[in-house]
């Protein structure tokens, strides 16, 4: 439904843009019948798990693409995080982004692995090499680096920060698959790099992720620990713990992976309508992509700033909610800030101005195949909506019952 004016906004009684729900991270659907082919065929011959011949092409398929020597899929992105710290024998402190999914800090967590929070970039979302770089202490043994949205880190700046340091580089790609830097293929950099399968990433398994590494000796003790540490049939060589990923879920991710590049341009089409839309609004900026690497385009990011837009994140998400809209904020309010970090006394205290800042002001807006440009277009007339009549917006926010937020279903 077209929005033309302020009383067209359902926080004023209208109805609202979309009849369907509309969430950030709806899963994209690969191609159909072949995912049941594939389906019935695991059926017919029993095999569900243990390294079956879906998984083994599924692996070959991301190797491919990716150009990394060694893809080892997983059961989920996070196992293979914890898993890979394992296997690089990291322990005491490793330094890493609060700015991130409270998984990566989880993974190292787990592992009495102590995760030491870095600022960001606030220019790019990521973490910041210099900041990073004056946290090492004696007992610091790696840096876990975050592709934020899928943009790369200044990977150059931390790999030569760990090389003078002795240190393990290995970074969390859960936003990063199909995305390039410098013209390589994220896969390719530190000791390892993970990718998630998730349902919300562009592309998914249902629930999985991926361990890529170009390390022999590194694949080799991954493999191992994501099966128990079996060598042969009966045969137990090594730690480990059940990291497999299932055929069904390497099934979904083969059809994903036919139905990658339709799902990359109708991501490209509606970041380029947003774009479009929200150019010059006031207090908006969005995070844009290098168009000249390799991208997924799957996340559209933006920065709300109040003092220029006069209205503030979380008001423009109840407005959005309200149209059925389902904005999210992202990574709020830092890693740092939440349980069990923001009361433990290593961590009580912590200030990250970049980190909170960006946090406060951060919002995603949907995108991916169960949109169209046209969505977005309606999408970015709300915003503008909503920012050129900002105080008239805030009024009516202010004056709304419990009641009516949860009629409207605001945030």
């Amino acid at each position: 439904m077209i929005k033309a004016k302020i009383d067209d906004l359902a926080i004023f009684g209208a109805a609202p843009a979309f009849q369907r729900k509309l969430h950030v991270g709806c899963p994209n659907i690969g191609r159909r019948e072949s995912f049941f082919r594939r389906l019935n065929d695991l059926l017919d011959k029993r095999l569900l798990t243990n390294n079956g011949p879906l998984v083994q092409e599924f692996e070959e398929g991301i190797a491919r693409l990716t150009g990394a020597r060694h893809c080892i899929a997983m059961c989920n992105a996070t196992t293979g995080l914890e898993i890979a710290a394992r296997a690089l024998e990291l322990k005491g402190e490793v330094i890493v982004p609060s700015f991130t999914f409270i998984a990566t800090v989880h993974s190292l967590k787990w592992q009495e692995i102590t995760p030491v929070f870095c600022d960001i970039d606030p220019a790019t979302h990521n973490i910041d090499p210099k900041k990073a770089e004056a946290l090492i202490t004696p007992r610091t043994t790696g840096i876990l680096g975050v592709h934020l949205w899928g943009r790369p880190c200044n990977i150059e700046a931390l790999a030569e920060i760990a090389d003078r340091y002795k240190l393990k580089l290995f970074f969390d790609a859960a936003h990063a698959f199909g995305c390039s830097f410098k013209r390589r293929m994220i896969g390719n950099f530190g000791e390892a790099e993970v990718l998630s399968f998730h349902a919300t990433k562009f592309l998914n398994t249902f629930e999985g992720g991926a361990v890529l590494t170009n390390n022999d000796i590194l694949a080799k003790k991954i493999r191992l620990m994501k099966n128990f540490g079996f060598v042969g049939y009966d045969r137990v060589a090594y730690i480990g713990e059940n990291g497999k990923m299932s055929e069904v879920s390497a099934a979904m991710g083969l059809s994903g992976l036919e139905a990658m590049d339709d799902f990359v341009a109708a991501n490209t089409l509606n970041y380029k309508e947003y774009v479009k839309g929200l150019s010059g609004l006031p207090g908006v900026s969005m995070v844009r992509y290098d168009e000249s690497e390799k991208c997924n385009f799957q996340y559209i990011v933006l920065e709300i700033d109040e003092e220029f837009g006069h209205i503030d994140r979380d008001s423009l998400m109840n407005v959005l909610w309200s149209e059925n809209i389902l904005a999210r904020r992202y990574f709020y309010p830092g890693c740092h800030r939440q349980e069990p970090y923001r009361s433990d006394p290593l961590w009580e205290g912590l200030k990250l101005p970049e980190t909170e800042k960006i946090s406060e002001r951060v919002i995603l807006l949907p995108t991916g195949t169960n949109i169209n440009p046209d969505d977005a277009r309606i999408i970015c007339q709300i915003i503008r909506l909503a920012i050129e009549h900002a105080c008239v917006v805030r009024e009516r926010l202010a004056k709304m019952s419990d009641a009516e937020k949860q009629q409207f279903g605001t945030y």
